[in-house]
């Protein structure tokens, strides 16, 4: 995700995007330990829009 796109979100809606992400990288660990992934970058990028969301919302404060 871009991070364009984050910026027009509003608080709540990062807020709740952010739990997805997380909810996925928990699964994609998951997944990957039982080699049921062959997309790892999968996770590189989750956590990358975790990330990225983070520092949105800390600027917002």
């Amino acid at each position: 995700m871009k991070i364009k796109e984050i910026r027009e979100k509003g608080i709540e809606e990062l807020k709740k995007f952010l739990g997805e992400k997380r909810e996925a990288v928990r699964k994609l660990r998951f997944d990957i330990a039982a080699k049921q992934v062959k997309n790892i970058r999968e996770m590189r990028n989750c956590k990358r829009d975790i990330a990225k969301i983070l520092t949105i919302l800390k600027e917002t404060k």
